[in-house]
């Protein structure tokens, strides 16, 4: 596993590796932040808070997203660079790294936004590094990026219509990833953070549209802060559900989806194999990029309980997305002869 030094925790990466390689950006590349928090019990409200900034464009921005009391909340806030590529605020949020890898302060100012935050995430798991995953057609790279997963506890406040709650031990997930992402044009992509009172499962996968495997990366991350193990395999049978539970089929905009359901099972690099039940409702919908987030309560296979972020996103999968939105996705290689 990569180990990253503490200046990776900052928006200093020009391409996706490491500090100190770097490189002119693409139209795609950019730098991103990602928290996700969710009471233990994997019911109730679900907040996210995202930061980014786009070279190309010469932004940063940040999106602060959920599900509280019963209801999806959006908000983004932009600012130019004006010289400052670096500093972790836009308008009314900003991100504290207090200690490199294991305590960040996630701030918005309830007075300039519909979701108010004053939470600081404290790791429970050593951070993840995953191996940088690269999607390419000829010269045309649709993905190249690198990524970094941390689970951890979340305490503070969070404010909506005038009201303030409380988070108090939430478990959550956080990311950090920089490199060329196109997510308009990806076929389908699963991300699940799976938290475990001993420790997290973090999988990203990604497929074409017909189901072969471009990517899967991913750990088991020990909440005692031992090393993470490697997920070396991962299957998945998951399905969309409406309102009342029942499956049904996405179509173009998934207008009848409420939810997932289902199976995921991974197997790790010390023979253990995680079997993981889930279901859950979205606490974030994608509108035109597909699908979104769900929050899921899981059991094991062996009966331990927790709870999780799901994210199903895409643009033409066979099972998730068969109404194709996009023209110009990357096809899976033909098969050669024996």
């Amino acid at each position: 596993m990569s180990r990253l030094t503490p200046a990776d925790e900052y928006f200093y990466h020009q391409i996706p590796e490491p500090l100190p390689a770097v490189l002119a950006p693409s139209e795609h590349w950019r730098e991103s932040l990602f928290f996700v928090l969710h009471p233990r019990a994997g019911d109730g409200d679900a907040l996210v808070l995202t930061l980014a900034h786009y070279p190309v464009r010469q932004e940063m921005e940040s999106l602060q997203f959920g599900r509280i009391a019963g209801q999806t909340v959006f908000a983004r806030h932009t600012r130019p660079y004006a010289g400052d590529p670096h500093t972790m605020a836009v308008g009314p949020m900003r991100v504290e790294i207090l200690e490199p890898y294991r305590r960040v302060r996630l701030f918005v100012d309830p007075a300039a936004s519909p979701i108010g935050m004053d939470i600081t995430f404290t790791a429970r798991t050593q951070e993840c590094v995953l191996r940088r995953g690269t999607l390419k057609a000829g010269a045309e790279t649709f993905w190249d990026q690198s990524h970094m997963l941390q689970s951890g506890w979340y305490n503070g406040t969070y404010t909506h219509e005038g009201k303030t709650f409380e988070v108090r031990d939430w478990w959550g997930q956080r990311d950090h990833s920089w490199g060329v992402r196109d997510h308009h044009r990806c076929p389908m992509w699963m991300w699940l953070a799976i938290q475990l009172p001993d420790g997290m499962l973090g999988v990203w996968h990604w497929e074409y549209a017909d189901g072969r495997h471009i990517y899967t990366d991913g750990y088991w991350a020990p909440a005692d802060m031992s090393d993470p193990v490697q997920v070396l395999n991962f299957e998945h049978d998951l399905y969309w559900i409406d309102g009342g539970g029942r499956r049904v089929d996405y179509g173009k905009d998934g207008e009848d989806v409420a939810g997932l359901e289902g199976v995921v099972s991974a197997s790790l690099a010390d023979g253990r194999v995680l079997r993981v039940e889930g279901t859950g409702r979205w606490h974030a919908r994608y509108g035109q990029l597909g699908g979104g987030q769900v929050n899921m309560r899981v059991r094991t296979g062996d009966g331990r309980e927790g709870a999780a972020a799901y994210e199903v996103t895409g643009a033409h999968h066979h099972t998730f997305f068969p109404v194709p939105r996009a023209e110009g996705l990357p096809l899976a290689p033909l098969a050669r002869p024996e």
